[in-house]
């Protein structure tokens, strides 16, 4: 997957970097393995520099040539930890090198490549600076195939998130508990061809208030008449591939309390103003970061006084890792002011979490594909789901 030659030459020039140099060890890079396709044993430490003029440089282990078998460049094989620092300081020195790095670690999911590792690199008389767009560019975004798995994903799981919540709402006070919906959902997306890497949330009353909330059998809370139930679901065709991320809000009980109505509504106006925070920019032909989306978002739910109680960022990028290496929708955690571009994916989910009460979120995806921004699922959720 090494990117084409001329468009990295051209997003290296914009970066003002003379080439990209990734750094793959143990999977601390999800990057590297992106970019370069890698499978198999990664023990050793391996450089791979793409230049933005000349042949791409491969600095590998003697025991793990394999991983660079058909490389399309030099290989520079190493064993002793001085001729890893000879092979390495050959290509590096007097470059301006682009790495996987974010100064004071503003963006953590860009931060991969160690400190150690930087001084090095520095030592041996190199410059490094951020490989942000890089990173946005040629290993967060999706390919047609993973398109394609998502946009199937994403709709199955909505079908699967309404169902399951259009009965549970019905069953205040019967004895539904948390587990037995969450075996529910998990079983019935795995019958329509889904996996799960990790098992949705699902909260019931006061449970939500908590955004990462985990029900555990034998401790977890039984839906009561009157109870916020908060579905948040995540799973793909395969491991390997974009999942689908969704949340989706009930109400066991009618009529919705007014409280409850308000803060559901606020946090959907939210949604769709990152939403078209995206879409207009896009539209106009202006560049956007993900800061601007999230203060989108952000600025609706302060103007409704919950300000305090939205406590995450709006969205987080989605590639092969749910939480992805690409743009965030976040000025809040940090300040991410990595554009959004075509190719990238991300959730958008913003939420409002009231302790000892209840706490609403509403999440979908959005994708800038060929054809341009789509969300997904293609129906979002617009009411609360409440017993019909």
């Amino acid at each position: 997957m090494i990117p084409d030659r001329a468009a990295l030459r051209d997003a290296l020039a914009e970066a003002g970097a003379d080439a990209w140099l990734l750094y793959a060890f143990h999977g601390l890079n999800p990057v590297a393995t992106r970019v370069l396709g890698l499978s198999g044993l990664n023990t050793r430490r391996l450089f791979v520099l793409l230049p933005r003029d000349g042949d791409p440089v491969a600095v590998a282990h003697k025991i793990e040539l394999a991983s660079v078998e058909g490389f399309a460049g030099r290989v520079l094989p190493y064993a002793r930890w001085e001729e890893l620092h000879a092979a390495l300081g050959s290509v590096v020195a007097g470059r301006r090198l682009a790495m996987e790095i974010s100064p004071d670690d503003a963006v953590p999911y860009l931060d991969r490549v160690p400190y150690g590792v930087v001084e090095l690199v520095r030592r041996l008389g190199a410059t490094v600076v951020s490989s942000g767009a890089l990173v946005s560019r040629f290993a967060a975004g999706w390919t047609s195939e993973e398109a394609a798995d998502h946009r199937f994903a994403a709709e199955v799981l909505a079908e699967v998130a309404r169902a399951a919540l259009a009965r549970a709402v019905r069953e205040g006070g019967t004895g539904l508990t948390e587990t037995a919906l969450q075996a529910s959902v998990v079983a019935a997306a795995e019958s329509r061809g889904l996996v799960f890497d990790t098992f949705p949330i699902v909260a019931f009353g006061a449970n939500s208030a908590n955004p990462h909330y985990e029900p555990h059998a034998g401790r977890d809370a039984t839906l009561r008449t009157g109870d916020v139930v908060l579905l948040d679901l995540w799973a793909g065709r395969r491991l390997d591939t974009v999942f689908a991320d969704q949340t989706w809000m009930g109400f066991a009980g009618s009529p919705v309390p007014k409280r409850v109505e308000l803060v559901w509504e606020t946090v959907r106006a939210a949604r769709d103003a990152a939403v078209a925070a995206v879409m207009g920019a896009a539209a106009a032909g202006r560049p956007i970061a993900g800061y601007e989306a999230d203060r989108a978002a952000r600025g609706v739910i302060e103007a409704a006084g919950f300000g305090s109680a939205f406590v995450h960022r709006t969205g987080h990028s989605i590639d092969r890792d749910l939480h992805g290496s690409g743009p965030h929708l976040d000025d809040y955690e940090t300040h991410d002011d990595r554009r959004l571009v075509p190719g990238v994916g991300f959730s958008v989910e913003p939420g409002v979490y009231l302790p000892g009460e209840f706490g609403v979120r509403s999440e979908i995806n959005m994708h800038w594909a060929a054809a341009g921004l789509e969300l997904t699922p293609g129906s979002p959720q617009r009411e609360l789901i409440v017993p019909g």
